[in-house]
């Protein structure tokens, strides 16, 4: 089945341009350091890095942390991934990631044109986060724009690449 980028809400030139991405990371702990000070820190759950898109909304924010919380990647009694970071009370690092939208094609230095201009995507990020807190999750974080110093111990290994737009 081929599929055309007008179907997917995307422009011709860059189909997968205009949605939130997150990359999902099943951990036993993580922090984020900035400075040499540890700015979030969380035990077992999830590290998760989110790019926002020059087209992503408050909407979107939410309905990806819902899909974050919701992720059954945690192992149930039989060891099968049928488990949330809910159902596991798992805490939450987030940290922001303009670089996930870095468009390496047929160059060799990235373009992150495609990435939200600083302001919206502070506010989206915090909105994510919110949405998380509010959903019952213990939310560590980094701090935006900062150059910072990202640990974790990714359990498994279980990696998940997730956009708004399904697309992967």
């Amino acid at each position: 089945m081929s599929w055309r980028p007008s179907q997917l809400g995307c422009s011709m030139l860059h189909p997968y341009e205009n949605n939130m991405r997150m990359v999902v990371q099943r951990v036993s702990r993580a922090k984020a350091t900035v400075e040499g000070r540890v700015t979030g820190e969380i035990g077992a759950g999830l590290a998760i890095l989110l790019g926002v898109g020059k087209e992503d909304t408050s909407a979107i924010a939410a309905a990806m942390a819902e899909k974050a919380s919701n992720l059954r990647i945690f192992e149930d009694e039989q060891g099968k991934m049928n488990r949330s970071l809910l159902d596991v009370k798992g805490e939450a690092l987030v940290v922001s990631q303009f670089t996930l939208y870095g468009d390496a094609r047929g160059q060799r230095r990235p373009s992150f044109i495609s990435a939200a201009p600083p302001e919206l995507a502070k506010e989206l990020y915090e909105e994510f986060c919110e949405a998380l807190r509010e959903l019952g999750v213990n939310v560590g974080t980094g701090i935006f724009q900062a150059m910072m110093s990202v640990e974790l111990v990714n359990e498994g290994p279980v990696t998940i690449l997730i956009d708004s737009d399904k697309t992967f």
